[in-house]
């Protein structure tokens, strides 16, 4: 898989995304002002994607070393990285998703509220 996860591209405007960011905007706006920020895992560059999973498009990546707020999570694709195989996505922006497997939160579980 080298150091980037693998992509799958899905087209622009279905109504999966709208409705991954309409719940997600909720959640994001109901987050207090100072979330604590999880580590990337070192020496990679993550996808964020507009859903839980690698078919969902990517909106940009996370540079090496950046820290990223968990609004909420939700279970999606299985991803294998870093941190293990696991089905939980992360939140981190509104209709922005990372899997759970590339950010250390010190957790196999949920660490925040889940997604609605």
């Amino acid at each position: 898989m080298g150091k980037d996860e693998q992509t799958i591209e899905q087209a622009e405007g279905t109504t999966a995304e709208a409705a991954e960011s309409t719940t997600t905007a909720a959640a994001a706006a109901a987050a207090p002002a100072a979330l604590p920020k999880y580590p990337i895992a070192p020496g990679y560059r993550v996808n964020v994607r507009t859903g839980p999973g690698t078919s969902y498009r990517i909106v940009r990546t996370l540079p090496v070393g950046m820290r990223i707020p968990i609004y909420c999570q939700k279970p999606g694709e299985r991803v294998t990285g870093p941190y293990g195989t696991s089905n939980l996505w992360d939140n981190i922006a509104n209709g922005q998703f990372v899997s759970d497997a590339y950010v250390y939160t010190g957790s196999d579980g949920y660490i925040a509220p889940r997604c609605d």
